[in-house]
């Protein structure tokens, strides 16, 4: 199963100002959060941010936090509570009163398309990110995780994290793995600004 950019949304875990110092691999892991929202606006692929009690820990990275169509701030670990009513946004309901049309004569409600693919990339892998993707599981979205786009204080928690979320049911990927499996084509518009941001 490959994964659809037209079925999928990306959420990017607290990337924040004063734990990413502390981050294993922190520019690698930074660099490809970027590349994974870039890629995402071309795509039109909804972008939410997450922020793990941001007056301790800062905001969101600043070269995140544009690309992101929402942020939302949080205090428990898991932003799975926070997430689902965007992932899963509720139905419109149509709405009348004394001078509506008859029913027959309205227009049907648009419906937003479906999106339940929840590709999640953060900080900390073995904590916050580990958290929620085990919750939005539960809550039977189909996840998938960034490995180079994560990252922990320790190489050992990160893997332990990967270990834990894979047999839970996450499919693990890597950055180019979501560009290219959402490019599916070189002939696709897009494939040269992706080949760029991926080189």
């Amino acid at each position: 199963m490959l994964l659809d950019a037209d079925d999928c949304q990306l959420v990017l875990i607290d990337y924040q100002e004063r734990l990413m110092p502390a981050i294993d691999g922190r520019e690698f892991v930074l660099a490809n959060a970027q590349r994974l929202a870039r890629m995402a606006n071309l795509l039109r692929v909804p972008v939410w941010g997450t922020e793990q009690n941001p007056d301790k820990l800062g905001g969101l990275d600043e070269s995140l936090a544009p690309l992101c169509d929402r942020i939302v701030s949080k205090m428990a670990f898991s932003a799975a509570d926070e997430l689902l009513p965007l992932l899963r946004p509720a139905p419109k309901v149509q709405r009348g009163n004394a001078r509506s049309l008859p029913k027959h004569l309205q227009k049907p409600v648009e419906e937003l398309p479906e999106r339940g693919t929840v590709v999640v990339a953060g900080c900390e892998a073995h904590v916050c990110l580990m958290q929620t993707a085990l919750m939005l599981l539960e809550a039977e979205c189909d996840v998938w995780v960034v490995t180079d786009a994560c990252g922990s204080r320790t190489e050992r928690n990160r893997d332990a994290a990967y270990d834990r979320l894979a047999g839970a049911g996450c499919e693990l990927v890597t950055t180019e793995m979501v560009c290219f499996e959402w490019i599916r084509t070189a002939e696709h518009p897009e494939f040269k600004a992706m080949q760029a941001m991926v080189k």
